[in-house]
């Protein structure tokens, strides 16, 4: 297995894409050129510490996006959080239109951006998985980009670090803003996901998967649909208000509904059978979903 590359700073990052020394030690916005190293080792494995936000503005042909196949010409917006592996192909063209903006954790760590930023799941998604942004909505990325960059390159004072954060908190909304966009857009498209995703837990819960594996995890469903996880979680959340997790915890509720009705089976193995540790783990599921306990239930009925 090849050894994987840490990236911990700013400058290590500039380095390796054999660019000038950055301006700032905890953010750098890189405007992409031919220059760039982009081929830095075919198949290295890079575990980046920086939040990395990425503009592809050139993008040729088609993007892979779950099992289709679309065209893009407008811009494609990538985010990535800290610990993040990834690999390079050798095969990076260069994208002379597109920027990116590092920005080290220790940069928002005493502003409120710092837990806030956990509540952007996209940082999570798969690059497959990217923002696609419209002129319009690029113009106005881009403006923020310009403000991030005029504050750092002019001399640091006491402001200089709350408008840079705030600058990236208006770079998360908008972005955030036009995810929403994107979900919607793909309305008609999502609803086939949302066919798959159901047949695919009915069939986990009528297989022995519960028993041998347990309940299925946010990332297990995402794999299932070759997606990731999370993207998956905000797809359901847009189109039925639930996540993955309560689209779950119903259906278990609804089998065990059946099984408390139509056997004298004891709760635990009940609670067993769908894949739960712990009894009582189950029986707060049931009860949260149900109104009242798995005993309950059976009694008044």
């Amino acid at each position: 297995m090849n050894d994987i590359l840490q990236i911990k700073s700013i400058s290590e990052m500039h380095q390796l894409l054999e660019i000038e020394k950055p301006a700032h030690p905890l953010i750098s916005v890189v405007r992409h050129t031919k220059d760039m190293n982009l081929s830095f080792g075919k198949n290295l494995r890079v575990n980046n510490h920086l939040y990395f936000i990425s503009l592809k503005e050139n993008m040729q042909g088609a993007f892979q996006y779950g099992r289709k196949s679309y065209d893009f010409q407008e811009g494609s917006l990538v985010f990535m959080r800290p610990k993040q592996i990834t690999s390079n192909s050798g095969n990076i063209e260069s994208d002379l239109g597109g920027w990116s903006i590092f920005f080290h954790p220790d940069l928002i760590r005493a502003y409120p951006l710092a837990g806030l930023i956990e509540q952007y799941s996209f940082f999570d998604y798969d690059s497959n998985e990217a923002l696609h942004v419209s002129e319009k909505e690029k113009n106005a990325l881009y403006e923020i980009i310009e403000k991030i960059e005029s504050e750092i390159h002019q001399n640091i004072d006491l402001h200089t670090q709350e408008i840079i954060v705030h600058n990236i908190e208006s770079l998360l909304k908008y972005s955030q803003r036009y995810f929403d966009r994107q979900f919607q857009t793909r309305k008609n498209h999502h609803k086939d996901y949302l066919i798959l995703f159901e047949k695919y837990i009915h069939s986990y819960f009528v297989s022995d998967l519960p028993t041998e594996k347990g309940i299925p995890s946010v990332t297990q469903c995402g794999e299932a649909l070759q997606m990731s996880g999370k993207y998956l979680s905000d797809l359901l959340k847009k189109e039925t208000g639930k996540s993955i997790t309560e689209h779950i915890h119903l259906h278990i509720v609804e089998k065990a509904k059946n099984e408390l009705l139509n056997s004298n089976n004891p709760i635990s193995q009940i609670a067993y059978s769908l894949g739960f540790e712990y009894p009582q783990h189950f029986s707060k599921v049931f009860k949260s979903n149900a109104g009242v306990s798995p005993k309950q239930f059976r009694n008044l009925n």
